[in-house]
């Protein structure tokens, strides 16, 4: 039966003896055996019930298997909801139960805590840990190597990708196999992958940098894959001289960098390194050609449109931009306002059409009505401009999003659990430029009725309540925030006099 996403990834390498991925730790898997397991894996799935259209969230460490649980829903007409990692059982909740997911696999030490949330959204539990073990894997060892791949059409959502919203209400971005599928090979196309590279892979997979751009490009081409568990400089040192490709955010760059090993001689055998999900400096642009002979290619995407710019393969890369609209994606720059398109040069709101954008918001129709037009332009609510060569700028964000690291912070979150802090009465989170990871994010503090706050309890609960990546940098405390005639804070103002906290 012809399934539009799955043919095109996995169905192709059934029983394909070429090298799909090699861990560092030396774990070999063929493209063969990866499919093998994947179909263990749906077979186990769909024995807990499971039909075409559920929702299957997961909250693992990155492994093979967990690869493959990508790959099962793909195959088995399942959406796919990959959740961060460093998510708290309160964060998972809402998740888990705003999805409707029928299954829930998270890593066993997490069990205890993530029994009440699957109980509470009425899902099944099931466990994968990072070595390849777990009650899911258990229940795959007794199930066929060969699944009976469900029909799909392009259309049919792949995946979901929650993408938090400055009301706190975190948004369910609806991808559909060809919204994934059309992307994945433009990519191939424009940044040249063949089956005779190697992608050095160090970023996570819950996102869609990771999983939908870096693992089905390698699919797609036939490209094998060095796998690490996670970023770290010395491992990334050792390997890279077997890799013709890397990916990463440029928090990965800039701890590259502070390494004196890394040179033109580490990296001879590379061809391509590529960076997003975060602004990357000037001066880092500057640095890593200096020290590597390689311009890092920058390129501009998000939750609900997957890639929508790069700079070119051949040509000039130019730092502070992120290239062109890719093939078949159309860009504009438009009045926020009156939603009128801008003349080159001109500032406005960034809006995006093409087979990349997402089908809309899950179980939010008046969300989706007010971001995706009728006539499919997606106003991202990034603020940008067009110079007069084509290449885009990103010059800065709407809704107070931070980028810090490549992760998306929405301020409005962090904001919710200060202002329930005793002594504040009101609070501003803001992002502020930092050498490392691009933005970080700061908080600012008003306190209520002359008490002070008490520091080191706002931050236990900051620890407890939300993941690590939004944990602001600084607590400042001030009299008052500033205000505009209409009573709005101007976070702009905060920016401006908190900007050289990390950079000075």
């Amino acid at each position: 039966m012809s399934n539009h996403l799955y043919d095109a990834l996995f169905g192709k390498y059934s029983n394909a003896k070429s090298n799909f991925i090699t861990t560092v730790e030396g774990r070999k898997i063929t493209h063969g055996g990866f499919v093998a397991m994947a179909a263990r894996i749906a077979n186990a799935i769909t024995s807990l019930g499971l039909q075409k259209g559920d929702r299957v969230a997961v909250q693992v460490d990155k492994s093979v298997e967990a690869l493959c649980i990508y790959a099962a829903c793909t195959q088995a007409g399942f959406v796919f909801l990959p959740l961060n990692t460093a998510y708290t059982a309160n964060e998972v909740s809402y998740f888990v139960e705003d999805s409707g997911a029928k299954l829930f696999v998270c890593d066993a030490n997490k069990k205890t805590d993530m029994e009440i949330v699957a109980n509470k959204a009425g899902a099944k539990l099931e466990t994968l840990n990072m070595d390849g073990t777990g009650s899911l894997v258990e229940l795959a060892k007794a199930q066929a190597n060969i699944f009976e791949t469900i029909a799909t059409s392009p259309d049919d959502l792949a995946a979901f990708l929650y993408t938090s919203g400055t009301t706190g209400r975190s948004k369910g971005a609806m991808l559909s196999q060809d919204n994934l599928l059309s992307n994945a090979k433009t990519l191939v196309e424009y940044w040249q992958f063949t089956d005779k590279d190697v992608l050095l892979h160090a970023l996570p997979i819950f996102h869609t940098h990771g999983l939908f751009v870096a693992i089905n490009v390698a699919l797609i081409s036939g490209a094998s894959i060095v796998m690490m568990s996670k970023f770290n400089a010395q491992d990334v040192l050792e390997h890279i001289g077997n890799a013709t490709c890397m990916m990463g955010v440029p928090t990965f760059y800039t701890r590259l960098l502070a390494e004196p090993n890394f040179d033109k001689k580490a990296v001879a055998n590379m061809r391509l390194f590529i960076s997003g999900s975060a602004p990357l400096l000037a001066e880092t642009h500057v640095e890593f050609e200096a020290r590597t002979g390689h311009k890092i290619l920058e390129r501009y995407g998000m939750t609900e449109t997957n890639m929508n710019t790069s700079n070119p393969y051949e040509g000039d890369r130019r730092a502070g931009t992120v290239g062109f609209p890719l093939p078949g994606i159309e860009l504009k720059v438009t009045d926020p306002e009156t939603g009128e398109t801008l003349a080159t040069g001109e500032v406005g709101v960034l809006e995006v059409r093409g087979p990349n954008v997402f089908k809309g918001y899950w179980n939010m129709p008046e969300k989706t009505k007010e971001e995706l037009r009728e006539d499919g332009f997606f106003i991202t609510g990034d603020l940008g401009l067009v110079d007069k060569d084509g290449y885009v700028q990103i010059i800065g964000r709407g809704k107070d999003l931070i980028i810090s690291g490549g992760f998306n912070i929405y301020p409005k979150e962090i904001e919710l659990v200060l202002d329930e802090q005793a002594g504040v009465l009101e609070s501003a989170v803001i992002g502020v430029p930092h050498p490392d990871f691009g933005e970080t994010p700061v908080a600012v503090l008003v306190s209520k009725n002359g008490q002070s706050p008490d520091i080191t309890s706002i931050e236990a609960t900051i620890k407890e309540e939300l993941a690590r990546f939004k944990h602001p940098r600084k607590l400042i405390v001030v009299d008052e925030l500033p205000r505009n005639t209409m009573g709005k804070v101007q976070k702009n103002l905060l920016r401006e006099k908190y900007s050289d906290l990390y950079t000075s």
